[in-house]
């Protein structure tokens, strides 16, 4: 442990009991992500769908649908991000602000991209019909979409991956080397698995409650729809059942107590299983009948992303006890050397 930086922390009052904060990392972090995932999900899904609206007309219909939906998942995501981003920063202040600066240039650039982003799907949803003469354009517009929209989730995976490993910050030289540390691709694989299923879900809500009109819009059967919203749900997470242990096996030890770790992450791949066999039976129902479980898959969709936040809070702070120990020791020694400086020097001393 000696070669690890031990920073000072910043001797200040917390602004809410940290239960509190740990809620609002937790709860809000969940909302955050669950429309990341939608918003993710959609431009995924519209540019695959858009693909083959050059052949088939109504897959562009379908992609325009989808499109539609994902300027309010955006700004959803935006809005409930800020009070995770915030919570974040006052329970790992050491830790956030030294990935930070580790990683300066990405992170500071998530700003722009975000922008720009943001602005092309706000293009590419509203010139859909204007760009019909110029469709390859409008085509590869949403696949710069969709290009941007997975890297910035991997520039704040991988900041947020970096702040648990004090022991490799003198070893990282900016943000593709905090890249290749370890269990960064597979929690990122984990991701992007998650925003098709997520929508998956999201389009079965949404077409069962579409009036027969806007669906003959699609033209689509709304059975067929729901099928297919269905179906992407299904395969991705049957994916997870992959990428998931490699995600965990790949979790460097910690010196911090993991039982608990194992046990919540258990317990949601018993409930995930649960939830695919039976996302796969309503993909085998009747038009009349597909939807009946709908309300069960989406309850335990919940437990199981409820158990996934539970438990990367819990790995989080198993990652950093030890460390967090040094840093605090190192700050008293810190703070007792200043109020001795401060005596030695008649200076009243300010308590923080």
């Amino acid at each position: 442990m000696t070669q690890i930086p031990v920073p000072n922390d910043i001797p200040l009052p917390l602004p809410a009991p940290e239960p509190v904060l740990v809620a609002v990392l937790i709860v809000f972090f969940l909302m955050h992500i669950t429309f990341v995932n939608f918003m993710v999900g959609g431009a995924l899904l519209t540019f695959y769908s858009e693909i083959r609206g050059l052949k088939e007309k109504r897959f562009d219909a379908l992609a325009y649908a989808i499109a539609s939906t994902i300027t309010a998942n955006k700004s959803l995501a935006v809005v409930l991000g800020i009070g995770p981003l915030l919570a974040i920063n006052t329970l790992y202040t050491v830790y956030f602000y030294t990935a930070n600066a580790l990683t300066g240039d990405f992170w500071i650039g998530l700003i722009p991209l975000i922008l720009t982003v943001f602005v092309l799907t706000y293009i590419h949803k509203y010139l859909w019909y204007q760009m019909d003469r110029v469709k390859p354009l409008h085509v590869i517009l949403g696949g710069i979409i969709c290009a941007l929209f997975l890297f910035i989730p991997l520039v704040f995976l991988t900041n947020i991956n970096l702040m648990l490993y004090p022991e490799k910050w003198g070893d990282v030289r900016g943000f593709w080397s905090a890249l290749m540390l370890p269990n960064v691709l597979p929690r990122y694989a984990h991701f992007v698995l998650a925003c098709p299923a997520m929508l998956g879900l999201f389009l079965v809500w949404l077409f069962r409650r579409k009036t027969p009109e806007e669906i003959a819009e699609i033209g689509f059967a709304r059975g067929e729809l729901v099928r297919k919203g269905y179906q992407w749900a299904l395969w991705p997470t049957v994916a997870q059942f992959l990428v998931g242990p490699i995600a965990l096996v790949t979790l460097p030890e910690t010196t911090g107590p993991q039982t608990t770790v194992w046990a919540i992450f258990g317990v949601s791949i018993l409930v995930s299983m649960l939830m695919t066999v039976m996302l796969y039976a309503e993909t085998r129902r009747s038009a009349e009948t597909i939807g009946r479980s709908f309300r069960s898959i989406c309850l335990l969709m919940l437990v199981v992303v409820a158990l996934m936040g539970i438990g990367r809070h819990a790995y989080r702070e198993a990652a950093v006890s030890e460390h967090r120990e040094l840093v605090h020791a190192k700050t008293k020694a810190y703070l007792e050397k200043v109020e001795q400086a401060n005596r030695d020097a008649g200076t009243p001393v300010k308590k923080p």
